[in-house]
């Protein structure tokens, strides 16, 4: 599986993405070309070699002769449909600008139809979101990965006036990811590059394994003091099928609690966005029969679920245990069946496939249609995915 590397020691953004990639060998003319198919006017690249604290990269800018444009996000999909570019990239072009609508109308708090693009709605965050999406095709990236992100402090600028930084876009974008607060007084990752990132990864701030085939580094206008202001992309293959993350394992034994309690419990937990929770039956001190509560978390969700296991049982303490886990590839797809449509995981491993079918699917079509859910179990495993 080839895949793509974006190291964010230095933060992220558009114009940082297309340098990184042009860097890693994608052909500048290739990108171009991709580019035209956009049918916008108004807007040309310009590339150049740069160096930041004795580091080779590449700087590409998009210069543009738009004024000063109010875009909503109907404007900005209109755009991308009316290109030539494939439509895979169409798909995945529109759901970065997707992801940004809803952060900025959390941001904002209006419907996402209402939302105003100001700087990103601009041609040239159109082609570095564009640019992004093509370049990656054209690579034969099949997957996307990233480090930690790390963001700036202090304050600047926009079409609203003073902001914090990160902008409040960039946080909506990056809730539950982690992520470093740094000091370095200038904004790191822009909306643009947190919207690119965080729609197009699957894994991001997670040890993946892998065999970097080619290097990339792409530049940022500013000089940095404390780093230099570049995003490393490397391109590689995966050295084994299976993935791997690190999520934390919080476990608790319980025996003076109502065991009525726990059903109530778990539904919480998944709810509140546990991995995974589960009850083993113990026998502890003096012979009383118990319950160990197991919870399997993101790490930025540890606070929020063991605040969660405090308010909702009697536990006095819980354990808290890194683990590192290894996983079979997976996706989710749907396949037709002869009662409808039913959503499937389907992982690989060693060049063998296995689909089993979501049990919610399952479920809510046996009761609809009155028949046995055995039925519906065996006509997945005889669908082609």
């Amino acid at each position: 599986m080839k895949i793509a590397y974006f190291d964010c020691f230095a933060g992220i953004s558009g114009d940082m993405i297309l340098g990184a990639l042009v860097d890693a060998g994608l052909s500048f003319e290739t990108l171009q070309q991709e580019l035209s198919k956009l049918h916008l006017k108004e807007f040309e690249l310009q590339i150049r070699k740069v160096e930041k604290h004795s580091i080779s990269a590449t700087k590409i800018d998009v210069l543009h002769r738009e004024g000063h444009v109010h875009r909503h996000l109907k404007d900005v999909l209109e755009i991308i449909d009316n290109s030539d570019i494939s439509p895979t990239a169409k798909q995945k072009a529109g759901d970065v600008f997707r992801r940004l609508a809803e952060a900025e109308a959390e941001v904002h708090g209006s419907p996402i139809d209402h939302v105003h693009f100001h700087e990103v709605g601009a041609v040239d965050a159109i082609v570095d979101v564009v640019g992004a999406v093509v370049g990656l095709e054209a690579l034969g990236i099949e997957r996307v990965y990233a480090s930690k992100l790390r963001f700036g402090t202090g304050k600047t600028r926009g079409s609203h006036g003073a902001m914090p930084i990160p902008v409040p876009a960039v946080v909506a974008l990056c809730k539950n990811l982690p992520a470093e607060r740094t000091d370095i007084p200038f904004e790191l990752i822009t909306p643009t590059g947190a919207a690119i990132l965080t729609t197009l990864a699957t894994e991001i701030g997670t040890s993946i394994s892998f065999r970097t085939q080619s290097l990339g580094y792409g530049a940022g206008t500013r000089d940095l003091d404390q780093v230099p202001n570049l995003l490393r992309l490397e391109i590689g293959e995966r050295v084994t099928d299976l993935e791997t993350d690190t999520p934390v394992l919080l476990e608790t034994n319980i025996d003076d609690m109502n065991p009525e309690i726990y059903g109530y419990l778990l539904d919480r937990l998944f709810e509140a966005g546990a991995r995974d929770a589960y009850l083993t039956p113990l026998i502890m001190k003096k012979g009383r029969p118990g319950i160990q509560l197991s919870v399997l978390s993101d790490p930025d969700k540890v606070t929020l679920l063991s605040d969660l296991i405090f308010a909702e049982t009697t536990t006095l303490g819980v354990r808290l245990t890194p683990v590192n886990r290894l996983m079979v590839s997976r996706r989710s797809e749907t396949v037709e069946t002869p009662f409808g449509p039913v959503q499937v995981k389907v992982a690989e491993f060693q060049g063998r496939t296995r689909i089993a079918p979501e049990y919610e699917d399952c479920v809510r079509i046996a009761r609809e249609q009155n028949i046995p859910i055995l039925d519906i179990y065996r006509a997945v495993t005889k669908a082609e995915t």
